[in-house]
């Protein structure tokens, strides 16, 4: 969905509003001063991090979901919580970005396989769309619940190209927050139980553990070493390579491998699902939702440089560095996110920012740029989880009355879909690192 409105700049003063940025600071510190918290549960281990925390803490403070809150925040200050939640991811994409650089040529030399077995998340849309859309009479919500394995890059693709308001919006934060509740222990229990099936080498499976997300990979590859130990050092070795691969290239296959794909899918799908005479959709998007308008090129910079001062604050307690010694480091993310942006904007290209954005870190950070050194030193002191919980805040409190509405008629459906969506991605990658080996 496309809206060509700016918001008016009389509007900017709810973008800066004190409250619900004061608020996304409070729930940040708070979930960071808990810390990670990991209990072992049989063959896995649940990793809840700070922002898991985050996000249910601004869901438990949103007026939407809990109607006497609007007495802490009201629901046109939640509202404009929306608009900070891509900018707020663009800092954590720069750091991403910033990490691959010196790892280049380890990247190169890790092989077919490694480089290849991304590909395994068309698998996902195979497996889990034409259940989402046949069975539960899905509408485009699929199309984001199903393109991935759903993580942070996943879903700041899905909000730069659709809106999170949007349904593809809906459905990749619905699969997005099954993985955050329940997504670790289910890659553990699932790994644990293929590896003891003996039907594929462990070093495939390793691989299949890099999704991209640090607790998911941790739990997976740790299940593998626990049913595997005599190949421990091995499972550690190729998951974490995987990992870091996927975060370098896990944005680009979304973006031009499997979500094309999965739109292709869709349209394909939903021919049979017209037919099908017991197939509904239970929310009409088109009529339910309003496309915000979009921020003006001066109100995104001003939104994102109050954003920073947020993560800034986020670090100090989860890192421990503290604001002016990781003011230099901020800078830079900044930085990248403004040329990113810019970029978008006058390169003709229908290429999202957040991937301008991580070509621009990723070439800060090569060995062949001249401030290499200094770059990477200032952005070690930036942690990837502490850029990650004010995301998850402001999200938690962008939730809107809508979304409210449809998790209650389609939370079932949508777990079962997120299932679906961590098992094609798992033995998907795995089957293609499988026969690459």
């Amino acid at each position: 969905m496309n809206n060509n409105s700016v918001l008016s700049p009389t509007m900017t003063k709810h973008l800066l509003d004190w409250k619900l940025h004061l608020l996304v600071i409070a729930v940040s510190l708070l979930a960071e001063w808990i810390g990670i918290i990991k209990i072992p549960i049989g063959i896995g281990i649940l990793v809840l991090l700070p922002l898991l925390y985050a996000f249910i803490f601004a869901i438990l403070l949103n007026p939407n979901v809990i109607p006497s809150m609007k007495a802490v925040i009201t629901k046109k200050r939640a509202k404009f919580a929306s608009y900070a939640i891509l900018l707020s991811i663009m800092p954590f994409i720069a750091k991403f970005g910033v990490g691959v650089g010196p790892n280049i040529e380890q990247i190169i030399a890790a092989g077919p396989a490694l480089l290849l077995q991304e590909l395994g998340n068309v698998a996902t849309v195979l497996i889990a769309l034409p259940v989402a859309v046949l069975v539960f009479g899905m509408g485009r919500e699929a199309i984001g619940a199903t393109h991935s394995v759903a993580r942070e890059p996943n879903v700041a693709l899905i909000a730069d190209k659709y809106g999170l308001q949007s349904a593809e919006g809906i459905g990749v934060m619905g699969v997005y927050v099954m993985g955050t509740l329940f997504g670790a222990i289910y890659f553990s229990l699932m790994a644990g139980i293929i590896a003891s099936m003996d039907i594929m080498d462990v070093r495939a499976l390793a691989m299949a553990c890099g999704i991209g997300s640090g607790s998911m990979m941790g739990a997976c590859s740790a299940a593998l070493a626990e049913t595997v130990p005599d190949q421990a050092e091995t499972i550690t070795a190729f998951a974490a390579t995987s990992n870091l691969l996927t975060y370098a290239t896990g944005l680009f296959v979304s973006l031009f491998v499997a979500l094309p794909f999965t739109e292709f899918l869709y349209k394909f799908v939903s021919k049979f699902k017209k037919n099908t005479a017991d197939a509904t959709t239970d929310t009409d998007f088109g009529a339910v939702m309003e496309e915000p308008a979009v921020l003006s090129m001066g109100q995104t910079f001003i939104l994102l440089a109050m954003i920073c001062v947020v993560l800034l604050l986020s670090n100090w307690v989860g890192q421990g560095v503290d604001p002016i010694d990781g003011l230099p480091a901020m800078l830079i993310l900044f930085a990248c996110c403004v040329v990113g942006i810019l970029l978008k904007r006058v390169i003709p290209f229908n290429v999202p920012a957040i991937a301008w954005i991580s070509i621009v870190a990723i070439l800060i950070s090569l060995p062949q740029f001249p401030f290499n050194a200094y770059v990477l030193e200032e952005t070690a002191k930036m942690g990837v989880l502490q850029l990650l919980t004010p995301v998850l805040a402001y999200a938690g409190f962008a939730i809107s009355q809508m979304e409210v509405d449809l998790f209650k008629k389609s939370g079932f459906k949508i777990a079962v879909v997120a299932i679906l969506t961590f098992t094609g991605t798992f033995i998907g990658s795995a089957m293609i690192a499988q026969v690459m080996l």
